[in-house]
């Protein structure tokens, strides 16, 4: 099976907020962390652990403000890389 190469993330907005959720587009990076494949987006900034059923796991985010279980969807692979 290939390796997930990118995923679309949704971001939840906040609670009452009353408008769609944010979605990253992250890549991915040779790291791991706990066994699980990491992945960025183009800044290098939003970085998060992504498991085989599509959970995401933000790492590195302030103390109050890390999403527990955020939605990841596979996307293609881009032109780009397919080389």
């Amino acid at each position: 099976m290939d390796l997930v190469q990118r995923y679309a993330v949704s971001l939840p907005g906040p609670v009452s907020g009353h408008r769609p959720a944010t979605v990253v587009v992250v890549h991915w990076t040779p790291r791991s962390v706990g066994g699980q494949t990491v992945y960025t987006d183009d800044s290098g900034e939003f970085e998060v652990a992504i498991d085989e059923d599509g959970v995401a796991s933000r790492l590195d985010a302030e103390n109050g403000h890390q999403h527990q279980c955020l939605h990841a969807v596979p996307l293609p692979r881009s032109r780009a890389t397919l080389g």
